[in-house]
C-alpha cells in the first residue's frame, strides 16, 4: 500500500482519536486486524485443542513494514566522486543520521530485492548480519569488521554481500577481503559503500 501522509480534518473523529493522517489510520486499522486474526486463531487452537497439538499450527505473522521516502542515505560525494579534494576524500560518504535498516533498505532497492522480504539479524563474530530472502544478501554495517567475520560470510554463499567502506576494522583486512571471498565464494557479488 503506498499512501500519502494527507492530514485529517481538525474536526474529525479521527483527528479528536490522535490520527494526525491517513497513514496513522491504516497503520491502526492493519493493528486492530491483526490482533483479531491472532485472537480468532488462540480461539480456534483452545477449540480443537482434544485434536490438533498447537505445536503443529503455524505462526500467524501480522507483522508490517512502514517504510518512508526519504532523499539517499548517501553524501553527494558519493555520486560525484570526482569532484573529491584532500578535505573530503577520506570523509564517509554515508550520512551520518542514517542507521544499519535505512542503508539495508536501500542495497535492497539497488539489489532489486522487494521491501517485504524476510530479514533476519544474525549475530556473525559479534557483529549484527542482516540476511534477506534465505541469505540471498547478506550485509554488515557495523563497525570494527574482522577477517574472521568476512571469512564466515564467505562461506554462507550469499549472492550478494554489502558493508560500509569505514567498517573494516584494518587496511590489512580491506587488503584481504577480495582473497577471503575469492576461496570461499568467488561468485559472491560484493559491493562496499
Amino acid at each position: 500500500m503506498v499512501q500519502l501522509p494527507e492530514d485529517t480534518e481538525p474536526k474529525s473523529e479521527a483527528f479528536k482519536a490522535g490520527y494526525k493522517n491517513i497513514c496513522e489510520i491504516g497503520k491502526e486499522r492493519i493493528r486492530r486486524v491483526g490482533r483479531i486474526i491472532l485472537e480468532e486463531q488462540k480461539k480456534a487452537e483452545q477449540d480443537n485443542s482434544l485434536f490438533v497439538q498447537p505445536e503443529s499450527q503455524p505462526k500467524v505473522d501480522i507483522g508490517f513494514r512502514v517504510l518512508k521516502l526519504d532523499s539517499s542515505n548517501m553524501q553527494d560525494i558519493y555520486y560525484r566522486p570526482e569532484e573529491s579534494n584532500e578535505t573530503t576524500l577520506f570523509e564517509d560518504n554515508i550520512k551520518a543520521d542514517r542507521s544499519p535498516e535505512d542503508l539495508l533498505f536501500q542495497v535492497m532497492l539497488e539489489c532489486n530485492l522487494p521491501l517485504s522480504a524476510k530479514i533476519e539479524t544474525k549475530k556473525i563474530a559479534g557483529k549484527d548480519v542482516f540476511s534477506v530472502n534465505n541469505g540471498y544478501l547478506l550485509a554488515c554495517f557495523d563497525a570494527n569488521i574482522n577477517e574472521e567475520v568476512i571469512k564466515e560470510v564467505a562461506k554462507m554463499k550469499p549472492y550478494y554481500f554489502i558493508l560500509r567502506d569505514s567498517s573494516l576494522s584494518s587496511d590489512n583486512v580491506a587488503d584481504n577481503f577480495d582473497q577471503i571471498f575469492q576461496a570461499y565464494s568467488k561468485e559472491t557479488i560484493r559491493r562496499v559503500l
